[in-house]
């Protein structure tokens, strides 16, 4: 009597081990262009081993975004409830938000060019929920700014919103952890530029006549 085979055991290690492989080449390849072969190639396995752990790349996908965005959003909420200021408030945000950039590049590279593509799918409609809940977390930090008196009363917030939001996730495309520049230093240099500008006030000169 010939002895069964012996299933490969799914351990929380190895898992992890399998979705930060798959984080990177969906990153760096496109996840369309990422194969279940690939997958399994750059983690030393047979495809079909990988299915004794995944059902499939949509769910090593799925469960990369919701993971990576259960824990940011798990501390943008923080934020929102503490006792800071508006400005600091705001500050902390976009502190966590390079830190997020740092920590968990691939994720971000992911989102940021594969949502739309991966919301056309009914299992992905939660990035659709994510996005407006990311908007709902800037907008409420810039109102409370403008109404406490921490931001100019004359901002348009919405406009305000999206350059936040571009200048800061579109610097996943170059940013490097361990980098000349850590996470925080480009956080503060972006705050720097975000709240008090580049330019030197004016002074007026002798020779002004206004």
């Amino acid at each position: 009597m010939s002895a069964e085979p012996v299933q490969p055991t799914t351990t929380p290690n190895r898992r992890s081990e399998l979705l930060a492989i798959a984080a990177g080449l969906f990153a760096s390849k496109g996840f369309k262009n990422t194969t279940v072969r690939d997958i399994a190639d750059a983690a030393g396995i047979l495809s079909g081993s990988l299915y004794h752990h995944f059902d499939s790349k949509e769910s090593m996908v799925d469960e990369i975004l919701s993971t990576f965005q259960h824990e940011l959003f798990g501390r943008y909420d923080a934020i929102l409830v503490s006792d800071d200021d508006a400005r600091t408030k705001l500050e902390r945000a976009v502190e966590v938000s390079f830190e997020a950039i740092d920590q968990h590049r691939d994720e971000v590279a992911i989102f940021q060019n594969e949502a739309a593509y991966l919301g056309g799918f009914e299992r992905f409609a939660y990035l659709a929920e994510r996005n407006a809940q990311s908007r709902e977390v800037w907008i409420t930090l810039l109102d409370d700014g403008v109404r406490t008196g921490a931001l100019r009363a004359d901002l348009d917030i919405e406009l305000t919103y999206r350059f936040l939001r571009d200048t800061v996730w579109v610097a996943v495309a170059w940013y490097r952890p361990g980098g000349k520049l850590a996470h925080t230093d480009v956080a503060r240099q972006y705050l720097t530029i975000l709240l008090d500008g580049i330019a030197q006030p004016r002074h007026t000169t002798q020779g002004d006549k206004s």
